[in-house]
This record gives C-alpha cells, structure tokens and sequence, in this order.
C-alpha cells in the first residue's frame, strides 16, 4: 500500500460497508479486491497534507481550457502563460471545465475521459498547470456522451457498455423524477435485443449512467486514478444529485447516491488524502447542504444561493432577502467548507433562490436581466408546466444597472458583487469571463443557438493584453482593482475560510457582517453599500474597541474617531480592520 495510506483495516471495513449498502447482491470483499487492484502501484504525485486544506490564501479561477486562446498554441499553454504574467500569486488553484473530448454541451458530453481533447493541448499541458495551482478536475459522472464507446457497445451487445445503461420500460412511473431540462428523458435506442428507451436527464446526446452497476462504478475509479496521475488534486462531481435512478421516485439525491459520494470520499482519503471532493448540485439550499453529509461527504459544496440572491439585491436595492438567508446559513461543519461564486460557465441558477424569493421578486430579476440583454432557461416541473431554471448573461452586463434600468455604475456595482463574494466564509471562485469584464457574447449565442454560449466568448490573448494596457479599458479597471483586492484578502487570517460570520443588522442599503480570526487576534467589518445611492455608516454601530487602530483594507484610509459618521458611495465597499500591519 502507499505510504501516505491511512489503517488499511479502518479503510477495508468501511469500503465493505459502503459496497454493502450499494451492491447487497455482489460479494463485497470481491469488489473492495478490485478497487485496491485498481490503486495497485499507486503513488500520490501530490504532497498536499490533509490536515489543512485550504486556508485564507485560497481563490479558485474557473475556465474553458480553451477560454483564452493565442494563435499557433495549445490553449492550456496559453491559459499557463495567462496565469503567469497576468495573474501570479492571486489564485491558488484552477478549475479547468471538462478537458476530455466530447460531442456537446461544451464539455459535458464525454466521449472518452482516457484522453485530452487535441484542441486544448496535451496531459504534459494539463499537468504543467499543476505546478504553480491545485487542478481541480470534473468528473462528469452521471452521463456520457452517446458518440463514446460504452454507448456505441452498448448499441452493439458488447462490452464494455452493453450493461452501462438505464433502461426504461414501458409501464415505468416517471411522474415524479426532477428535470433539469424540458427534452425528453426517454431515448428510443436500437439494441440487438430490439428498441429500448434509456434513460437521458439533459439531452439525448448524455446518456445517464447505471451506477447499480459496479462495473461503472469501477469505472469511474479508474478515471480518478488517471485524473490524479496527471495533476488533478480537487474532484468536482458534476450533476452528481441524479446520479442513482428509480422510477416511481424523484431521482435525485436519493440515499444510494449520498453512499457513492461518500465511498469515492473513503477513496480519496486513502489513496490521495491531500485531495478535496466538491459536490455540483444547483438546487435548493437545503438540498445542497445535504451533500456535506456527516462530515463523511463532499469536502465543498457550492454556495449556489448565493448568485441569484446577490444579483436580486443589486438590481433592486433591497438587502433583506440576502440578509434572512446569511442569517440562516449554518457555519460549514468541521474539515468542510464553501465554494462561494457569482458567475460560471453555465447561467444564474434560480433553482437555490426557490422558497428564498417569490415568484414575483423572480420575474422582476428576470425582466431586468432581459432587459441587459440576457437570456432565460426553463425547466420541466412534476405537473407538465415550466419554471425559471437560469438566467443566461454575462455577469457584468448584469450589472448594466437596477430595476429602474441602466445607469452609470456598472464597475461599481459589479466591483461590489465580487467583494461581497471575496470577504464571505468559503473560498471565493471567479469566472474567468467575470475576472475579465467580457460582456455579453450575442454572436456566440445566434452562432449555437444555445443561451449559456452568451457566457463562454473565447478570448484572444493578445487582444486581452491590448485592453489591460489601455487606460480607458473597462476591463483593465475592473481586473486591476479585482487582482489588488484578492491580494489585500489573501493576507488577513480573518478571511481563512471557516473563520466566524456574523451578519450586521446595520441601514438597509447595507449588507454586512463580521469576520473574526480563529486566533480571535484579528476582526474584519465588511460593509457593502448595495444601492445607487451615497449612504450613511456610524462608526458607533460597530462598535469598534477604542484600544485598537481601525483602517479600511480597500481604500486605506485610518479612523481615529469612531463615532465618526463615513459617506459610502453607490457600490463602495470597506473592510474595516484592527490589523492592517500586512497590508
């Protein structure tokens, strides 16, 4: 076994348990045999030490590996030089979206997980990324592309494949499975046993999985092993709520699936116990708490309440809705902890603000976000009907302006809604296309004819260059100030991602709250005016420790009276601290 291994013994009984719950019908030690064959001669490449998994240093970038691209280059070669010159030192680790070769959704319908698309360059390229940043790596495990080899034997009889496939039968009750799209979940497929119907939850070009198959599921370890040769050190689990399939039920988060995550959980800590598991589930916050399970599942689980909320009280004004549900987050649970982001390669997910604004607060986002530009997805409900499922724009054409329509505090507002995102408990995680101010890609989306190709403009990297040396460049502005202020963040413990939260009942205009060291030696206040409007803050009402020098981290400046009353301009942000020394 490698020498990093935890007791084996420990290891061996809860594989079996896990295997057990799964598999009832399988011989569990033949299985638990095979995973280990699996890892025969495994040797982590990685030193992370699994004691401390992230600390206030931690910001992730999210990417297409092909998001930034230079003429006669391989795009993660340009992606590593990107990083290097533009960006040292700002991101401890990198989100490269899925690198394999597919046949759709950009990424997410694998063809073959052994290889690297030839259009993003190589393994050796890959890896390279991992020198410098934690690689963080999706697995795409619930589907696969129906042009991959397992589907095409599974249309011939053959293996491996031809048992890899949920199949549906006629009289199947699927009244009640949760959609994330409104295609057809059955595909008629020609088998040499005649016509059946698999089962497809996004489209028919990703077909679902059958993980009541150990097959598949050893499957996937091989791909984590393969993963983690080549960098990959954070395991991102896409779709992984619909992962185990029963008809008659909803489908999603169902016990068996909590057990897979929390067996590849078991795997990792044995075999690479530096390595983090983040699950992908965009649905209601307390649905996606779930997948921190008993501290036993995913290591990070995505904030996803967080973008629709936040967007909602910048277009509005209105902070109350951000506030009640800050207020009704748990702090993450021991050795856990949050993926905050505001923007991804896919849209605004509305699914976590259900039972957190009405439907009216919804349709008044959704007219606005039109109104910038944006696009709106739905989805398929139990009853035939549809709801908002995303909104689709770039983040910062969000920020065009309100409700009231667009005005001319779009850097300002959209300045305010990453610093909001760089202070909160977690790690905070920027999209490339946010970090970069690109606007709205209307020509991506005419040319696809899918509404999240509005997001994912690839970028010329010479042309980048051009605009952050251009004085009057939007984008220069807002990269320049986002990179300053993650480098202040990354030095203040205060920001350490499990450090305590508390929220601030301060003027309505604000959203704030408090952050404290876990050495309690350091204290952050972070306070953000969220309106078009100057607004009032009294010193009093934070009650700073007269014996202490207080100094806003972003702009500098020192109080000495704090009974003062500052003026925060529209979208000004302060984070007021009793220790400045590092700065």
């Amino acid at each position: 076994m490698p020498a990093q291994a935890s007791n084996f013994g420990d290891f061996q009984q809860s594989l079996l348990q896990h295997l057990e719950l799964l598999y009832p019908g399988r011989n569990s030690a033949k299985l638990a045999a095979e995973i280990a064959q699996v890892f025969e001669g495994f040797v982590d490449p990685r030193s992370n030490s699994p004691d401390e998994l992230w600390t206030a240093n931690d910001a992730l970038l999210i990417t297409y590996g092909d998001s930034i691209r230079t003429r006669g280059t391989a795009p993660l070669k340009t992606l590593t030089e990107f990083l290097e010159n533009e960006a040292a030192d700002v991101f401890s680790s990198v989100h490269v979206l899925p690198f394999s070769p597919f046949s759709s959704d950009d990424g997410f319908a694998v063809i073959d997980y052994e290889k690297i698309n030839p259009d993003l360059g190589t393994w050796d390229d890959l890896n390279s990324l991992s020198v410098n940043h934690r690689l963080m790596g999706d697995l795409v495990i619930n589907h696969v592309s129906s042009e991959s080899q397992w589907f095409q034997n599974y249309c011939q009889g053959q293996h491996p494949g031809a048992d890899y496939f949920v199949e549906i039968e006629d009289d199947d009750d699927l009244s009640m499975v949760v959609r994330p799209r409104t295609s057809p979940l059955r595909r008629p497929t020609e088998t040499p046993d005649g016509t059946k119907q698999v089962w497809c939850t996004f489209s028919h070009d990703q077909v679902d999985l059958n993980f009541q198959n150990a097959e598949v599921l050893l499957e996937f370890l091989r791909i984590i092993r393969k993963y983690l040769e080549n960098g990959v050190s954070i395991f991102r689990l896409d779709a992984v709520g619909f992962l185990w399939k029963i008809p008659g039920l909803t489908s999603i988060h169902l016990p068996e699936t909590h057990e897979v995550v929390r067996l590849i959980r078991t795997v990792l800590m044995q075999y690479a116990p530096g390595s983090v598991l983040i699950t992908e589930t965009n649905v209601p916050n307390h649905e996606n708490l779930s997948y921190f399970g008993n501290c036993n599942e995913a290591h990070i689980v995505y904030n996803f309440s967080l973008a629709p909320l936040l967007v909602h009280a910048l277009l509005t004004g209105e902070t109350i809705y951000l506030k009640r549900w800050m207020m009704s987050m748990p702090p993450a649970p021991v050795g856990c902890t949050y993926l905050n982001f505001t923007a991804s390669h896919d849209g605004i997910g509305m699914r976590p603000a259900e039972g957190l604004l009405s439907d009216e607060e919804q349709a008044q986002m959704v007219e606005a976000i039109r109104e910038f530009g944006g696009r709106i997805s739905s989805r398929r409900t139990a009853d035939g009907g549809e709801r908002i499922y995303e909104l689709n724009v770039s983040l910062f054409d969000a920020m065009k302006g309100t409700v009231a329509g667009a005005d001319e505090h779009q850097v300002e507002r959209f300045l305010c809604s990453q610093t909001v995102m760089m202070a909160l408990e977690g790690i905070p995680a920027f999209y490339i296309h946010s970090l970069l101010a690109t606007p709205n890609d209307e020509a991506g989306v005419e040319e696809t004819g899918h509404n999240r190709s509005i997001n994912r403009r690839k970028l010329d990297y010479t042309e980048i260059q051009a605009e952050l040396a251009d004085e009057h460049s939007s984008r220069r502005t807002v990269f320049r100030e986002l990179v300053r202020r993650l480098r202040i963040r990354r030095r203040q413990e205060a920001f350490h991602p499990n450090a305590t939260q508390f929220t601030l009942q301060l003027d309505a205009a604000f959203f704030a709250f408090w952050r404290q060291s876990t050495n309690r030696q350091q204290s952050i206040f972070a306070i953000h005016n969220m309106t078009h409007q100057p607004a009032e803050l009294r010193l009093a009402d934070l009650n700073l420790i007269s014996l202490n020098d207080w100094q806003d981290l972003i702009s500098g400046e020192h109080y000495e009276d704090l009974g003062a009353t500052l003026t925060l301009a529209p979208y000004q942000c302060v984070w007021i601290t009793n220790v400045f020394e590092k700065v």
